[in-house]
């Protein structure tokens, strides 16, 4: 079918529409000179010919092709031939071959519908002017040219449709691609510092009680922590805050976790909180809690330590966390000294700036660690 739907449809349906009224003009204009007599049957029998084949050619026009074309444009010489008035039909006839070919098959089609367009003025007219010649070139090469360079502006256009498409359709994939890498990334903080620190305490636990001979209490306190790591992996899956901080403030929870810590391990861990309390969100207060909890993880379990300290300090409008030890230490700076085997400091690091903070580490070999986080408070919603 024709195509109606798309910008310019109304144009071809125009020039068919043309095609059509100029053919019967023309026709009706040669029976009214030269009665039913003559080669104006054969005339007559032509013009039935193009309007069927045209007809046909409308009615299937995404599938007409250079073959129906080359078919009316054949009929149509045939009838200029007899009757040049019919020349007058080459106007939508070179519109139709305008929509139709590319520019090789084009170029042939616009010689032959000028030429034919020439001869039919030379006969038409009394005597030979060189305007007759000149005209029908001229206007075929302009009309040319203008069709030939907007089609190439709609490809260049197109291109750039496709372009952004594609870049669209890219954009779309990076952001899954990283959707998908800050979720795994926010799992794998939330699994250090729950399921693999929990595991890791009942470790301890179980191996203190397989040395003591004393299982008691600690196989107890083995099956607190399995508890609690239970209830932590339960709760970051649904994206809850962790456990301990639904039933008690940020303080206390860090005092309860440095207890917890002094129990497990047999060292000594001191808890300080600096300042008057400031309202902190949910977010914040999780963030510092799990970066305590790794810090004091790594004090344990790498820096033979016997003395750790947590401090939470509040400022006029930020929070901070300070965890120090008097361990072995290490060096920050050499290729991977990452304390706990190379993701607890770099996934503290990550939870901290993703809200905005800082995260700060400093250690000597022999001289002990001190991991400081600050978050801002003022402003955050």
């Amino acid at each position: 079918m024709i195509d109606t739907g798309r910008p310019g449809g109304w144009l071809y349906r125009a020039m068919h529409a043309g095609f059509f009224v100029l053919l019967a003009s023309s026709a009706s204009r040669y029976v009214a000179g030269h009665g039913l007599r003559g080669v104006t049957p054969l005339l007559l029998g032509l013009s039935a010919a193009l309007v069927l084949i045209y007809v046909l050619g409308v009615l299937w026009w995404e599938r007409a092709g250079q073959l129906w074309l080359a078919a009316v444009v054949g009929v149509w010489c045939a009838l200029v031939l007899v009757a040049p008035s019919f020349s007058w039909c080459a106007v939508p006839l070179f519109f139709v071959c305008l929509r139709l070919l590319r520019p090789g098959p084009l170029l042939v089609a616009v010689v032959l519908l000028t030429a034919t367009v020439i001869f039919a003025q030379l006969r038409l007219a009394p005597r030979f002017e060189v305007v007759d010649v000149l005209v029908p070139p001229a206007v075929a090469a302009m009309a040319t040219a203008v069709f030939l360079e907007l089609r190439r502006e709609g490809e260049r256009r197109q291109e750039l449709i496709d372009q952004l498409v594609r870049t669209r359709g890219e954009l779309a994939q990076a952001q899954r691609e990283a959707g998908i890498g800050w979720e795994r990334e926010r799992l794998a903080r939330e699994i250090h510092d729950t399921i693999a620190q929990g595991l890791s305490s009942i470790r301890l636990l179980l191996q203190a009680a397989e040395r003591e001979d004393a299982s008691g209490e600690h196989v107890r306190r083995a099956s607190e922590v399995a508890e609690d790591s239970l209830a932590e992996a339960r709760r970051f899956v649904r994206g809850l805050a962790p456990a301990a901080l639904t039933r008690q403030s940020l303080a206390d929870a860090l005092r309860e976790l440095a207890e917890r810590t002094a129990a497990e391990s047999g060292m000594e861990v001191r808890f300080e909180a600096v300042g008057e309390p400031l309202p902190t969100p949910e977010d914040v207060d999780a963030a510092l809690l799990r970066v305590a909890q790794g810090a004091l993880a790594n004090v344990r379990e790498h820096s033979a330590a016997r003395v750790a300290g947590v401090t939470l300090s509040y400022l006029d409008d930020a929070v901070t966390l300070d965890v120090r030890d008097d361990g072995t230490g290490f060096d920050p700076a050499a290729p991977g000294s990452d304390a706990d085997r190379g993701y607890g400091i770099s996934g503290m690091r990550a939870r901290i700036e993703q809200l905005g903070g800082e995260l700060a580490v400093e250690s000597r070999p022999g001289e002990g660690t001190a991991v400081a986080a600050t978050l801002p408070v003022g402003g955050i919603s």
